[in-house]
């Protein structure tokens, strides 16, 4: 996280809403033999109190969650390179513009038939996102085989303590000169993080 106050402004709600809408980090834990870390999609509760995921049992940290431990996931979202071109000033250097939630707690593995719930939760928040798609529902998969599945993850729960956001976006130019990298940003490449990245940069 960027340590320039500037970059910090946004509110615990708006870091959540990021956070809730992204649905996906790295989850990071303290090993016996260093960070412990994991990709994962999440969801966080409407009152932001509680963030759920679920691990292969094989992962690492799964198996050290003998005990609840303390963890941070890192919710990224759109990032890019700035040329100091784009600035059209004097004596500008390159940087990267992105924003990152920081969601840190406490994680505990929850009892396993809980799993099932978590799974139904995880997937209809995604596959709503697909409509007119007809959402895909476990009750799709045969039963053994959707037990069998179940038993290789288990349902985890982090209580959400600290939230932080760092929303690096050149804040700390003047107006100008932000709009005018943003154009840049906007025209440099053909994906939508290039251009979500110009809209969170012009409304910074």
């Amino acid at each position: 996280m960027h340590p320039n106050p500037v970059f910090h402004t946004e509110t615990a709600d708006r870091n959540l809403a990021f956070a809730r809408e992204r649905a996906f980090g790295v989850l990071a834990v303290n090993g016996a033999d260093g960070p412990l870390m994991a990709h994962v999609p999440f969801l966080i509760d409407e009152d932001g109190a509680h963030l759920h995921l679920h691990l292969v049992r094989s992962n690492p940290i799964a198996r050290a969650l003998k005990a609840p431990l303390q963890a941070r996931i890192a919710a990224s979202g759109a990032d890019g390179y700035i040329s100091p071109d784009w600035y059209d000033v004097p004596d500008q250097v390159p940087t990267w513009n992105y924003v990152a939630i920081h969601l840190t707690g406490t994680l505990e593995v929850r009892p396993q038939d809980e799993m099932r719930a978590l799974l139904d939760q995880q997937s209809a928040h995604f596959e709503d996102q697909l409509a007119p798609k007809p959402s895909w529902k476990t009750d799709k998969m045969t039963p053994d085989v959707l037990d069998k599945m179940m038993r290789q993850i288990v349902p985890c729960r982090m209580r959400i303590d600290t939230v932080d956001g760092t929303w690096k976006l050149n804040q700390n130019k003047p107006d100008d000169v932000r709009l005018r990298a943003a154009t840049h940003v906007d025209a440099y490449g053909m994906g939508s993080e290039t251009r979500l990245l110009a809209a969170l940069m012009r409304g910074a």
